[in-house]
């Protein structure tokens, strides 16, 4: 059965709406620019319009024209986030993005331009926080989960894992944890403003994926 690909356009332009909604809340934790939430809304505005203009156009021509966009921006934010789409161009080359492997996707997203890495075959599991993510996506199909899992090494499941357990244990959601886990393994841990964007847009890539998925 094929599986249900997922419209950028839409998943990008939910985020740009929910940074929307948290500006002031994310320019406020800013301390030294005061302008991050400006920043992000900005960031994202740049990938939905880029969407639109490549409407109908593979997934991985859309991500690359995005990020040639985001290349003119100057915040940091804007340059990570262009880094992330050109590795999802390369990653998703003759691909459409569905439940199978849009966790895969995220975390290439959310990486800043790391490749993610491929465990050896024995690593690979549809358990851990792979098969976890991949359930929740709507991913309840082995082979789901095992491109979920595969889209992580032994030590990002060890770092995440303990995110995310971190999280259960102070009383957090599924979800909680999940974001917690994806932002702990980005290329925005350590930098707690760009943290705290990252977990609202991983959170809402999640949701609206799964909304997306019929979850």
């Amino acid at each position: 059965m094929q599986q249900k690909s997922i419209d950028l356009g839409s998943l990008f332009q939910a985020v740009t709406g929910k940074l929307q909604e948290n500006k002031q809340e994310l320019n406020d934790a800013d301390e030294e620019n005061h302008d991050h939430g400006d920043n992000m809304v900005d960031t994202f505005a740049v990938i939905t319009q880029a969407m639109k203009e490549k409407a109908g156009a593979d997934p991985a021509d859309q991500l690359a024209y995005a990020s040639q966009l985001l290349r003119q921006k100057k915040s940091g934010s804007a340059q990570v986030y262009a880094n992330g789409l050109a590795q999802a161009s390369k990653d998703f080359q003759g691909k459409q993005i569905n439940q199978g492997n849009a966790m895969s996707f995220i975390q290439t997203l959310m990486g800043g331009g790391q490749p993610v890495q491929q465990p050896e075959p024995q690593q690979q599991s549809g358990g851990g926080l792979g098969g976890l993510l991949g359930s929740l996506l709507g991913g309840g199909q082995q082979q789901a989960q095992q491109q979920d899992a595969g889209g992580l090494d032994m030590g990002d499941l060890l770092q995440a894992g303990m995110a995310f357990m971190g999280t259960k244990a102070r009383g957090g959601s599924n979800i909680e944890a999940i974001v917690n886990a994806v932002v702990s393994n980005s290329a925005f841990a350590g930098n707690s403003r760009r943290s705290q964007s990252g977990s609202l847009v991983a959170n809402t890539l999640l949701s609206t994926i799964g909304s997306m998925l019929g979850r």
